[in-house]
């Protein structure tokens, strides 16, 4: 769900990136050649990744309009969104390129210990450079609000070393910002305010929805929109012309019909291509994410049974999901999606209004196997109560 979001709909499965692994290294291997090289080992979704506003390959109008923003000096809070795999941390990257040069590609893991109010000790990470530090607040779960208030104090009291040929203030990049706790939110609107003068703040999330309306207005909001279907054939095929391979336009199509749209996941999945079959075949099977696959099965298991022997089951298998780092959010989503598309229609309103209900459940609480239990269990009851009548109605 940035960073981590980016996420969501962004992961790659244990099983398709050992593949992976497995495939580079004994490449390296056969040709007799190991080097200590970034470019060798990484995915093609980072080793193909823009730097420059200038590089980027669609949605080329928006970035004029962000170099002008650079250009102007008056340069004010964002708010970036749009649906994951769309280029959001891509562009924002490539924006604080614009104001400070290649100095924010040097980056360093920080480690930040913070004390709540109970004297709790909490510890987050961050991604840092010089000129910009990017964090995850919601990662600190109830406590974000402690997080927020005390890294923008310490990195707004720091100021520029040359202000001459620097910008006069530094960038905070935080992430997830829809995930942030109301109490979080609200403590973002008073710090933006009073550190203004020192430091600008990059948010970014997948949805405006859960960010408060004080936030959405100090901010200048950019929508970053999922490439067009053309756009991702385009990237695909240059992507794989790059590694000196030839992508069928078959192909290229049903990795971009698969990926809906998501960008990160299309050239995953390409890249899953490649490991599978050497060279590329036009009736090429492209393979799903097993947690995909496995969140499927699951919801089909609880449409084929509703029971307590079944339930208990479906914990297990919920279980394994989270231990494997799927998010909750997906995990409700999939198994929702699927549940109402083997519903009958007249269940359908109810189904969503109670997926709304225990999705919000979950961001208020802790513990998402308990909201996730509990909207499984709600469900069984229904579509069970729902066959039982339209089996008596068929009998009488």
């Amino acid at each position: 769900m940035g960073t981590q979001m980016g996420l969501l709909h962004n992961m790659v499965c244990l099983r398709v990136f050992r593949n992976l692994l497995k495939h580079k290294l004994s490449v390296l291997y056969n040709s007799k050649v190991i080097k200590s090289s970034v470019n060798t080992m990484s995915l093609w979704v980072d080793k193909y990744r823009p730097k420059s506003l200038a590089k980027l390959d669609y949605h080329l109008e928006q970035a004029e309009n962000l170099k002008k923003l650079v250009k102007t000096g008056n340069f004010p809070h964002l708010l970036v969104y749009g649906p994951p795999g769309a280029g959001k941390k891509t562009r924002i990257m490539c924006l604080l390129k614009e104001l400070y040069g290649s100095g924010v590609e040097k980056l360093r893991i920080e480690k930040h210990h913070f004390t709540t109010p109970s004297n709790k000790k909490v510890e987050i990470a961050t991604l840092a450079s010089n000129y910009h530090i990017e964090v995850t607040p919601s990662d600190a779960g109830f406590h974000d609000r402690v997080v927020i208030q005390e890294l923008i104090k310490t990195v707004a009291q720091s100021q520029q070393l040359e202000v001459t040929t620097q910008k006069h203030f530094k960038v905070i990049v935080l992430t997830e910002v829809d995930r942030l706790s109301r109490d979080a939110q609200h403590a973002l609107r008073r710090t933006m305010e009073k550190y203004v003068s020192t430091c600008r703040l990059i948010l970014y999330c997948n949805s405006t929805s859960k960010v408060i309306p004080a936030i959405q207005s100090r901010c200048l909001a950019i929508r970053v929109p999922a490439p067009k279907e053309e756009d991702v054939i385009q990237i695909l095929t240059n992507v794989c012309r790059k590694e000196g391979l030839t992508l069928p336009p078959e192909l290229a199509k049903r990795i971009s019909i698969a990926s809906k749209r998501n960008l990160r996941r299309a050239l995953l999945m390409c890249e899953t291509c490649r490991v599978q079959q050497q060279p590329f075949t036009p009736d090429q099977v492209v393979m799903e994410p097993d947690w995909e696959i496995y969140l499927r099965e699951t919801a089909n298991a609880i449409v084929a049974e509703q029971s307590p022997k079944r339930l208990l089951e479906i914990r297990q298998r919920l279980y394994e999901l989270i231990t494997k780092c799927i998010p909750p959010d997906a995990i409700m989503k999939g198994i929702y999606d699927e549940l109402v598309h083997n519903c009958d229609g007249t269940l359908k309103t109810e189904i969503t209004q109670l997926a709304a209900e225990y999705e919000h459940r979950i961001h208020l609480g802790q513990k998402s196997i308990y909201h996730l239990e509990a909207f499984i269990a709600k469900f069984m009851s229904i579509y069970k109560h729902f066959l039982e009548e339209g089996l008596d109605a068929m009998m009488f």
